[in-house]
C-alpha cells in the first residue's frame, strides 16, 4: 500500500472526538475536528465549526459570546461617562 504522505508533509492534526484527518480547530475549544464531528455556527458575520461536544455544552450559536463583548462595552462607556460627569462636576 503506497503511502500518502510524502517526506515534506507536516504531522497530521487528526479529530479530538473520531481520530479522522482534522479539517480545522473547534471555535470554542480550539481542538482539531473533522467535518463529520462540527457543527456550523449562527449568529455571527462569519461561519464557525464548533465541535459536537462544545455545541452539546453551549450549544451552536455565537450569542452568548457578541452578549459578553457588548457588556464590556457597555461596561467602558459607564466607566467614561463617570469620570466626565466627575470632571464637569468638579469644574463647576
Amino acid at each position: 500500500m503506497p503511502s500518502l504522505m510524502s517526506s515534506d508533509d507536516g504531522p497530521v492534526a487528526r479529530c479530538k472526538l473520531c481520530g479522522k484527518v482534522a479539517v480545522g480547530p473547534c471555535a470554542t475549544c480550539r481542538a482539531p475536528v473533522c467535518g463529520d464531528c462540527c457543527v456550523l455556527t449562527d449568529g455571527g458575520a462569519t461561519t464557525f465549526a464548533v465541535c459536537h461536544r462544545c455545541a452539546r455544552d453551549d450549544g451552536a450559536s455565537l450569542s452568548s459570546a457578541w452578549a459578553g463583548l457588548l457588556g464590556w462595552i457597555a461596561l467602558i462607556v459607564l466607566g467614561l461617562a463617570a469620570v466626565s460627569a466627575a470632571i464637569l462636576f468638579l469644574r463647576r
